[in-house]
């Protein structure tokens, strides 16, 4: 039975991965597990989105598996 229901924002451990939420929905969640910043070249291709984001899926059936961590207010927080 699954007690702990994942919020974005929520830093998680999971199967040996550990990261903020960085989604949810229903069947599923993703788990920012890394974050790199790109060139130049990639950010004036793309100026809205200036780094890549490594991510996990973890579906809700394996939610009972999480260990919750803490919290934060925002992505804007200094805890990266």
């Amino acid at each position: 039975m699954r007690t702990y229901t994942p919020r974005v924002n929520d830093y998680v451990k999971w199967k040996g991965d550990e990261g903020w939420v960085y989604y949810v929905d229903e069947e599923y969640i993703t788990i920012e597990v890394g974050v790199k910043c790109k060139d130049d070249m990639n950010i004036s291709a793309c100026p809205i989105h200036q780094k890549y984001h490594t991510l996990v899926v973890c579906y809700s059936q394996n939610w009972g598996e999480l260990e919750y961590i803490k919290s934060r207010e925002s992505v804007y927080d200094n805890e990266r």
